[in-house]
């Protein structure tokens, strides 16, 4: 083995798939890029990693609510330009022709080209490390879309694509939770 700089250790580790959060500030809707997610739970309790720095963290922090919209491969370059404008001076659903969709239960917006979409709640800000605690609410799947390949961000401008599954359903059955 050769050594990896401790500066790009966290390449080895950012497995989540990079997903689009969109919130709403009670006058527009945005969305913004976001790669640093963890399941917490299966209740379903997740986190992101956002701060002051997103121009949603503002609607986020008042509304405390929020959809997660979880885009496949085919639309990976609109969500690297998502993340790299702000919503303070652009409106990312007319920029990238993407189709805003009422929510069931929260303010912020569908996206309707994405694979899935979860709406949620905010139950915690860990404010040292910049960490939103969100509770899934409602959720949603286009299970007619072709594409469902998720994008996981390596962190370093480079993207793995899903592969094959691998099915052990059977070895984990009494791990899983019911229902699943």
């Amino acid at each position: 083995m050769r050594n990896l700089k401790l500066s790009k250790a966290f390449t080895l580790m950012e497995s989540g798939p990079v997903v689009l959060v969109t919130t709403h500030d009670g006058q527009k809707d945005n969305i913004m890029t976001i790669s640093w997610t963890m399941v917490l739970d299966f209740t379903p309790l997740f986190a992101i990693t956002t701060g002051e720095w997103n121009h949603s963290f503002a609607a986020l922090r008042k509304n405390r609510e929020c959809v997660i919209a979880v885009p496949t491969v085919d639309l990976l370059d609109k969500v690297v330009g998502i993340g790299t404008c702000s919503g303070a001076d652009t409106d990312k659903f007319a920029k990238y022709k993407l189709t805003p969709a009422r929510s069931k239960i929260v303010s912020a917006p569908l996206i309707r080209e994405c694979l899935a979409n979860i709406e949620c709640k905010v139950v915690d800000f860990v404010r040292k490390h910049n960490i939103v605690v969100l509770e899934g609410v409602a959720a949603c799947i286009d299970t007619a879309r072709k594409e469902k390949r998720t994008v996981h961000a390596v962190g370093d401008g480079m993207f793995i694509v899903d592969g094959r599954k691998i099915d052990r359903r059977k070895m984990m059955a009494a791990k899983i939770p019911f229902g699943v």
